[in-house]
C-alpha cells in the first residue's frame, strides 16, 4: 500500500484509447510529450470527437474496428465513464493478444474488478485496474491538457493475478504522465474516494440543483459569489460520468451519506437550540483539518519538486 518509487520508464510501440476525452487525451498528449509512445490509436461512440482528437494530434489513428484498434497494442486505456467498462472489456476479450495490457481510469474500482472478473475470463490476469486522481469540469478532447497529471496521484488496485512486470508497466505509463504512483484494494479504494470526491460532488449537484428549482431562482444566482462558485465549481462536471459513479461506488456513498446526514442534524440541533459554542467548535475543527490538509498537500508538491520519493 501506499506510494511507490522510481520505476523503470517504458516506452510503448502502440496504445489503444477507449473514450479520448479529458482523460484519454490527457493521458495520450502526455506520453507523446514524454517521448514515450509511437503511435496512439483511438475508439469511441463519436466520430466527431475521435476526429478532434485526431486534429489536435491526440491520437494518431481512429479505429474502423475493436479488433483493429487492440491488434498489436502495447496498453490499452479505457477512459470511458464506468458503466460502460463491462462492455468495452467483453469488446476487447476476444481479440486480446497475449503481452497485451489493459488498464483503465475509472473513480470506483471494486464494481470495474467485478465486471473484468466477469468478462475478462482466463485473460484476467492481463488487466491492471487504476484511477488517476485528476480531472477538470470540462469534457471532450479539447478539454484534454499535456501536464493534467503533472504531481498528481495515480491509485492502482492491482489484482492478485496481476504479474509484477505488468503492473510496473502501467505504474510507468501513469508515471511518464507525471503522476505519483500509490497502491490501494478495490474496496479501500472505494471507501476513499465515496468520502472525499463522490459524496462532494454528489452534494454540490444537489445544492445546486436545489437553488435552481426555487421560484427566485434568477435573483439568488444574481448575488452568488465566490464562496457559492467555490463550493459548487465540481457540479460543472459530466452529469452522466457522475451518476455512473454515484450508481457503481453506491455501497460506500449511502454510508458516508448517511454519516453526513447525521452531522447535518447535529448542526441542525445546535442551531436551533442557538448553541454558540458547540457551532463554533465544529466550524474550528473542519478549519484546522482544512488547514493541516493544505500544509500537507503544499509540503508533498514541494518535495516531487524538489525530490525524494
Amino acid at each position: 500500500m501506499g506510494n511507490a518509487g522510481t520505476i523503470k520508464p517504458q516506452t510503448f510501440k502502440r496504445i489503444a484509447i477507449f473514450g479520448v476525452g479529458l482523460i484519454g487525451g490527457s493521458f495520450a498528449l502526455a506520453l507523446k510529450k514524454a517521448g514515450a509512445v509511437q503511435s496512439v490509436v483511438g475508439v469511441g461512440r463519436s466520430l466527431a470527437s475521435l476526429q478532434r482528437a485526431q486534429q489536435l494530434g491526440i491520437i494518431d489513428e481512429i479505429a474502423v474496428s475493436v479488433e483493429a484498434a487492440v491488434c498489436n497494442a502495447d496498453l490499452i486505456l479505457i477512459a470511458a465513464p464506468v458503466a460502460q467498462t463491462a462492455a468495452i472489456l467483453s469488446s476487447i476479450q476476444p481479440y486480446l493478444q497475449p503481452g497485451t495490457i489493459v488498464t483503465d481510469a475509472g473513480s470506483t474500482k471494486s464494481d470495474v474488478v467485478a465486471a473484468a472478473r466477469q468478462v475478462m475470463k482466463e485473460k484476467l490476469a492481463q488487466f491492471v485496474p487504476a484511477h488517476p486522481i485528476a480531472g477538470r469540469e470540462l469534457n471532450g478532447p479539447d478539454a484534454a491538457l499535456v501536464d493534467l497529471y503533472a504531481g498528481k496521484k495515480t491509485v492502482i488496485t492491482r489484482l492478485p493475478e496481476n504479474a509484477d512486470a505488468d503492473v510496473a508497466v502501467v505504474a510507468s505509463a501513469w508515471q511518464q504522465c507525471g503522476a505519483v504512483i500509490h497502491y490501494l484494494s478495490p474496496a479501500e479504494h472505494d471507501a476513499v474516494f465515496a468520502s472525499v470526491s463522490h459524496l462532494p460532488h454528489l452534494l454540490a449537484y444537489a445544492l445546486v440543483d436545489d437553488i435552481a428549482r426555487k421560484p427566485h431562482a434568477d435573483r439568488l444566482f444574481q448575488y452568488a459569489a465566490s464562496g457559492f462558485r467555490d463550493f459548487t465549481r465540481i457540479a460543472g462536471s459530466s452529469p452522466e460520468m457522475w451518476r455512473d459513479i454515484t450508481l457503481a461506488n453506491r455501497t460506500a456513498m449511502l454510508q458516508e451519506l448517511d454519516s453526513y446526514t447525521a452531522q447535518l442534524a447535529r448542526l441542525r440541533h445546535h442551531l436551533q437550540n442557538a448553541d454558540a459554542q458547540a457551532i463554533e467548535d465544529i466550524y474550528t475543527n473542519a478549519q484546522r483539518a482544512r488547514h493541516n490538509w493544505i500544509s500537507a498537500i503544499e509540503s508533498a508538491e514541494k518535495q516531487n519538486k524538489d525530490g525524494g520519493d
